[in-house]
């Protein structure tokens, strides 16, 4: 049986019942609070987590994150990221310089970069902030109770207003009113093929 391997700085401080599996690096001034489990591959540092939270195989750095939060497998937290309770970070999502609200869940494959969500925002499946038009980066916001489809670019700065509906493979580029039903694609032709 091989011996389990944790790494824990000097000046991380961990709450009561923290559970930690094998291969865990927990670095800088952290904080991991009472009842949290960090499962294995996962590197924290100068983080606080709050308690109740799940990491698996992931990586966060430079942030706050909320009471029961649910991160990974393989997310990548990157600095300046403050998370409420209740968030959900999974498969290869990627945060960056973005407050989330909560109960907001992001489930896989999107990036989330110099962004302000509301509560209870839904994120869809490959969903890109376009933060960077070049020469700097700009902010984008989005209001509590958003759904926000697959395959959907919002390109900053945009103010997404509360309760918008974002259909499936829509660019956003102007601000929405509460409510508005949002949608953007080029309308399918089917034609026949030359021999």
């Amino acid at each position: 049986m091989k011996a389990k391997i944790v790494e824990i700085g000097k000046d991380v401080v961990l709450g009561e019942n923290v559970k930690l599996e094998n291969n865990v690096q927990i670095l800088g001034e952290s904080f991991v609070g009472d009842g949290c489990v960090i499962k294995s591959g996962c590197r924290l540092v100068d983080v606080v987590l709050e308690d109740g939270c799940v990491v698996e195989n992931s990586v966060v750095e430079h942030s706050h994150i909320g009471k029961n939060c649910k991160i990974g497998p393989f997310a990548n937290i990157r600095p300046n990221c403050i998370l409420a309770e209740n968030v959900k970070v999974g498969a290869f999502v990627e945060l960056k310089n973005a407050i989330i609200g909560r109960g907001t869940k992001m489930a896989h494959l999107s990036y989330i970069g110099d962004a302000e969500l509301g509560e209870n925002v839904n994120v869809g499946c490959g969903v890109v902030f376009a933060n960077y038009n070049g020469k700097q980066k700009q902010k984008s916001k989005v209001g509590n109770d958003v759904f926000i489809g697959c395959n959907v670019n919002i390109v900053a700065p945009v103010n997404i207003a509360d309760e918008t509906y974002i259909c499936a493979g829509t660019t956003v580029t102007k601000d929405t009113e509460k409510g508005d039903f949002v949608i953007g694609r080029v309308r399918q032709e089917n034609k026949k093929r030359g021999k």
